[in-house]
């Protein structure tokens, strides 16, 4: 039994490694991100909290999150950011924590997909922590592809920690420049160890990085 923590920067292919990963093992698994998304448009307490400490046109008239303009202004405004996560994380978190409890009564595997695993403090609650990792050029990329524009997207990734630091902290690294069945090759790797305490690869760090 392990509860594992995948984390990693913005469309790095942790939520695909997850899957994979989820598939090798017959486990379960959690995707904060999910979660998030979910309270945002359909808790009500979040979305009276949303708009106070957001913006009162956080919603449309339907009762439907405006996940465009939200995502604009956090971004935009770092305070703002801080106060989305001040009303969303803390709920997010009591959803996996209470998971991963009963994961740990029953016996049974949970891969809890989690962005800001490390900026929240909650690598101590997973039995491992796997950062799934990307070159910056190809993250760039993939968020352009989903229709981030570019000054956006640099924004997005300016906000988060960075992928060494990330690294650096983590008990497994993978990562994922490559195509799907090399992240399948890694998952299978992971999944195969003995007791899931060493490495899939040797953590890959970019040129340079004194932490490694």
């Amino acid at each position: 039994m392990a509860v594992i923590g995948i984390t990693g920067s913005i469309a790095s292919g942790k939520s695909t490694f997850r899957d994979l990963l989820a598939e090798v093992l017959g486990a379960e698994s959690l995707d904060a991100d999910a979660l998030a998304k979910n309270l945002l448009g359909n808790d009500l307490s979040v979305r009276s909290e949303v708009l106070a400490a957001i913006s009162p046109d956080a919603y449309a008239p339907d009762g439907s999150p405006d996940r465009s303009l939200i995502r604009r202004i956090i971004y935009n405004d770092p305070a703002a950011k801080l106060r989305l996560e001040a009303i969303l994380h803390p709920r997010v978190r009591k959803l996996w924590e209470e998971a991963a409890g009963r994961a740990r009564v029953q016996g049974s595997h949970l891969i809890v997909d989690i962005p800001l695993l490390f900026e929240t403090d909650a690598a101590g609650s997973f039995d491992h922590v796997i950062t799934v990792a990307c070159s910056p050029d190809v993250q760039f990329r993939r968020l352009v592809e989903r229709g981030i524009e570019g000054d956006l997207a640099k924004k997005i990734i300016r906000s988060q920690m960075s992928v060494p630091e990330k690294i650096a902290r983590s008990s497994q690294v993978v990562w994922n420049d490559g195509r799907l069945p090399a992240l399948r090759d890694q998952a299978e790797h992971f999944a195969a160890s003995r007791d899931f305490t060493r490495c899939l690869h040797p953590a890959i760090a970019p040129a340079g990085d004194p932490s490694r």
